[in-house]
């Protein structure tokens, strides 16, 4: 069997990226609005930050308008807090996002929970939550890396995955829990494995779809991959490797990619997969913030 297909997300976010910044363009010209995204960090987590500044480049690349609170780690909760109900009644802002993780003083789900529900753009609200559950994406932000995965999916099966089994590594309530909605509401069959999952490699192998999501590296191995399964690899992790003698951290995912690529018929990369998918979607939020924006204040709702 040849090689898998390599599903590039660098290029469907390039593509995606594109449209949103038409669509950018003709609000402006329309309606004089830009979508504004605000990120509110603390601390100086060094990944993080490269989270923040990608993001913040994407917004600015879109033409939105672009805000970033950078507070010290030391930062009381109640100013977080504060500063984020500021940007809850900031008309000039559609989007807010608070960059996980927070230092270990403040209460994550507290600060989270704290975001409107109307500008979520990470879909961490519990309201978000429960209208994915409950299938309503229409009028709910669903989170990004899941989102963006479900998009790479479509565009190798189509948006009905009736018939297919996936299969989802991880159960967090930002990549695993979310994805096993989306593939539910697109009539896939999905089993959700975990730490405590049983002969996980046998389950694995049921999946025409494999999401891996743990945060380990290379934990996924090649004989885990059903022949010709397309495999969405989540995992970010830094690892030391030998090259040529010198000794450097290089990314990695959560599968053994050149064992999988021998097996899947299709496979994201690391870097350049998932991760340019997941923040070309906040931008995607944050426009559908913005157009929700528009229509509540055109039935004088705001």
């Amino acid at each position: 069997m040849p090689n898998a297909t390599l599903m590039d997300g660098k290029a469907k976010a390039a593509e995606l990226t594109r449209r949103i910044t038409e669509e950018t363009a003709g609000l402006a010209r329309e309606h004089r609005v830009r979508p504004g995204l605000a990120v509110v960090i603390a601390g100086d987590d060094p990944a993080s930050q490269v989270y923040v500044r990608n993001k913040k480049r994407t917004a600015e690349n879109c033409g939105f308008h672009s805000v970033q609170h950078t507070l010290a780690s030391n930062t009381p909760e109640r100013e977080i807090l504060a500063l984020v109900e500021q940007l809850n009644t900031d008309p000039a802002i559609h989007g807010i996002l608070v960059q996980l993780p927070l230092p270990g003083h403040i209460d994550e789900q507290r600060v989270t929970q704290a975001v409107s529900p109307d500008k979520d753009v990470d879909g961490f609200h519990f309201l978000n939550i429960g209208k994915l559950t409950a299938g309503r994406t229409d009028d709910a932000f669903v989170p990004c890396t899941p989102a963006g995965c479900l998009l790479m999916i479509e565009d190798r099966h189509g948006r009905d995955l009736s018939g297919l089994d996936a299969v989802v590594i991880g159960r967090s309530n930002i990549v695993g829990k979310p994805m096993a909605s989306l593939l539910l509401a697109a009539n896939a069959t999905v089993t959700v494995c975990h730490s405590r999952t049983r002969n996980l490699p046998d389950v694995a192998r049921r999946a025409d779809i494999l999401v891996a999501a743990v945060g380990r590296a290379n934990m996924v191995e090649g004989d885990w991959i059903k022949p010709g399964a397309t495999v969405l690899d989540v995992g970010i992790n830094r690892v030391q490797k030998t090259v040529d003698g010198e000794t450097r951290s290089v990314l990695t995912g959560d599968v053994d990619f050149e064992a999988a690529r021998r097996v899947a018929g299709a496979i994201t990369p690391v870097p350049g997969g998932v991760g340019p998918m997941t923040i070309v979607m906040l931008m995607a939020n944050t426009m559908k913030s913005a157009r929700a924006h528009l229509a509540r204040r055109a039935c004088g709702d705001s």
